[in-house]
Formats: C-alpha cells, structure tokens, sequence
C-alpha cells in the first residue's frame, strides 16, 4: 500500500521510496523524537542499525508516533540496513577528505528527481561520531546541513526532522526520459568490491595507497548510482586485457 503526502490537497511524493536509517544510535529519547519527525513529515519506515531492542525511553518521545516504533525494522549493521535500497544519501557534518557531500537543498532535488519507484534510504550516524569512513561507503550520496557560524553538528533528531521537512516541503521534478533502475546497495556494494580486487590484481593497489583507494572508487562508483546495464558495461571494461599494438 503506497503513502502519498501531499500539502493543500497536491501531491508531492510518496513515502513508501523513503527509509530512515540510524547508524548506531546512542540516545534511547533520540529514536522517539526521530520517530515524532517522520509522523510530522508523512514517513513511516525505520530502520535502525546497531540496535538490538527498543528501550521504553524512545517510547516516551515519540509522542503519537508509537506505530512507527513498533514497525522499526533492526539490523546488526548498516551493510544489513541498505541491502535492498537502490539509492543511500547519507548526512555528513563535516568535508570528508575521499567523500563529495552537497548541500541537503541540491540532496532533496536529487532525491525528487529520481524514478517513481526507486527505493530511496536517508542514512544518519551515531550521535558523537556521525557516520564512520567504513559507513561512508554503504551512501551512494553525502549531504550537510547548513548551520551558522562554528557551532557544534546538529543534535541527531534534529538533523532529521530538517532533513524530512526539506522533502516535505520539495517539489517533485520528474525527468522527462526514462532511466534504468538503480542496482540496490548490495549489489553495487558488490561490484565496488570486484573493481577492488581487479585494480589490485593489476597491481594499482599496494598497501600504502589502499585505503585511499578504496575511499575514492567507493565515492565515484557510488555517485554513479549505477544500473545493471552500467554494470555489464564497466565489467566488461576492467576485464579487458592490455589492447595490443
């Protein structure tokens, strides 16, 4: 069953593309407030990553937003969160050295612009440390907040209910072409790993270069939000040997 919001009676997006994705989160009361954001917005599917059980404090917070507690969906790790999930946009409060992020406003067109259909996962990391450079590479996309002055990063429900209610209040722009699906995050993860092991094969990775490496191709391919046709293609092209002469 498709959720539909739409603000004065107009349609903007349906809430079933979208997936909340906390990464280790610390602060019981935080997952209720995060759960009180999505019922203010429209969106209903948490997931949660590093969580083993719900304590009766996230509970308290989540103020007519119980139903979206109940049907959180646990996972042991963040790899587990986004298997199925076509596109990851993840939050960063900070410039990360082997990450591109963009502005959460340019993230949100992105996000709307995409196929009806495509399955859509906004991923949030843990309170003190964000989202860890091994996290990094499970986003397809980062975005930062905009905030004033040198201030410390927004508190984790926060960052959420601006994240949300920045869709909330976008305006969906279809493309006029068609576009491929989306291989889902297990699926490009996988392929990321492929090309890995091809480079190093050929010898361009080397222990000194290797985490940088991986942090760069993971960026790249990632941004590429690849297809199963784009997959066959670069396949294809990293198996190719030396074209003589």
């Amino acid at each position: 069953m498709t959720s539909p919001v739409s603000i004065y009676g107009r349609i903007l997006y349906n809430t079933d593309m979208f997936a909340v994705i906390l990464a280790r989160p610390e602060n019981p009361e935080n997952i209720g407030f995060v759960a009180r954001a999505m019922k203010n917005t429209g969106f209903r599917e948490l997931r949660l990553a590093g969580v083993d059980r719900l304590s009766p404090r996230s509970y308290q917070t989540a103020v007519h937003a119980r139903e979206i507690l109940n049907e959180a969906a646990l996972y042991p790790e963040v790899a587990d969160a986004v298997s199925d999930i076509q596109l990851v946009y993840g939050a960063t409060a900070k410039p990360r050295k082997n990450f591109l992020a963009v502005p959460l406003d340019e993230a949100t067109r992105d996000m709307l612009g995409r196929p009806a259909g495509t399955k859509i996962g906004l991923l949030f990391g843990n309170e003190r440390t964000g989202l860890t450079s091994a996290e990094l590479r499970h986003a397809n996309f980062l975005f930062t907040i905009p905030q004033a002055g040198r201030q410390p990063s927004y508190n984790l429900a926060a960052a959420v209910l601006l994240t949300l209610f920045q869709i909330f209040i976008g305006s969906p722009r279809r493309t006029a072409e068609p576009h491929l699906p989306p291989l889902n995050r297990k699926d490009q993860e996988g392929f990321i790993r492929l090309i890995l092991e091809k480079l190093e094969g050929k010898g361009f990775i080397h222990r000194t270069n290797r985490q940088h490496v991986t942090d760069v191709v993971s960026d790249l391919f990632g941004r590429l939000a690849l297809t199963e046709r784009d997959r066959r293609f670069l396949l294809a092209l990293f198996s190719k040997g030396p074209v003589s002469r």
